[in-house]
């Protein structure tokens, strides 16, 4: 058993603090960007606007996460606060929010440059489990999004929050969702399926929801929100929809793969 005692600043210069969220961001960011131009894109013209694709991108992770945690987890109390919106940096990001903010960038930017969506999305699919997994071990520090009392040998004390020995839940985030997801995408990338374009993004949202979905199982749901339909968190029903939108894009890619063999 562990006890968590981290500091979530990781400098502080006088009076202005960097914190390990922050810091999550800009490394999976940076580190996204420099593999999926040194390995992950092949076609010259899209690896020539990538560099404009990304800094759109930033803005549609940010916006869309921010946005999507007020409107999935906490909209009453944003509806009444309405300024506490714009402070990011005192927490309150979701993922699925992220998620649908790149893919509006790339709808956008793809029919801006008369190209296909999926161009840019398989690409980011690809790089984005080291952004959550960085992300995800950064929830570690902040002993936030932590999971349900237990008392399996690597239970995890956030004394911040209370004395419980609990799941550490951002860790196995950070591994099935990052670590486990990056392995298995790269598999099928290496099988050549990147050439059957909106593929590789099926499987990651397929993989991807799959193991959210029963992570949350050991996750504390939002306190402003709880359980809800069947004791499912909000967490779960999001993930079940992007699951049936990740299973309908295999479905789809490979009939075509199919005809086209």
């Amino acid at each position: 058993m562990f006890i968590n005692n981290f500091d979530p600043v990781a400098i502080q210069i006088f009076s202005v603090e960097i914190r390990w969220y922050s810091l999550a961001y800009i490394v999976g960011i940076l580190a996204g960007w420099i593999l999926s131009k040194k390995i992950f894109i092949s076609e010259l013209d899209i690896k020539e606007k990538f560099d404009d694709f990304i800094t759109y991108a930033i803005l549609g992770i940010i916006v869309g996460g921010r946005l999507g945690y007020v409107l999935f987890y906490n909209l009453s109390y944003y509806s009444n606060n309405f300024f506490e919106i714009f402070k990011i940096w005192q927490g309150g990001m979701s993922f699925h929010g992220g998620l649908l903010g790149i893919i509006i960038i790339s709808i956008w930017f793809s029919k801006k440059n008369s190209q296909n969506p999926f161009d840019y999305l398989d690409i980011v699919s690809i790089v984005a489990p080291i952004g959550i997994f960085f992300g995800r071990i950064a929830n570690f520090i902040n002993s936030e999004l932590y999971g349900t009392e237990t008392n399996l040998p690597w239970a995890v004390k956030f004394i911040q929050v209370d004395n419980l020995y609990r799941h550490p839940s951002q860790l196995y985030e950070a591994f099935f969702e990052g670590l486990l997801l990056f392995i298995i995408l790269i598999y099928f990338r290496n099988k050549g399926l990147y050439k059957n374009t909106g593929l590789i993004s099926g499987l990651f949202l397929f993989f991807y929801s799959i193991f959210r979905f029963f992570i949350e199982f050991v996750r504390v749901p939002d306190e402003q929100i709880g359980y809800l339909f069947l004791d499912l968190t909000r967490g779960q029903i999001i993930s079940l929809i992007f699951l049936l939108i990740g299973t309908y894009l295999i479905i789809k890619k490979y009939e075509i793969k199919k005809k086209d063999s």
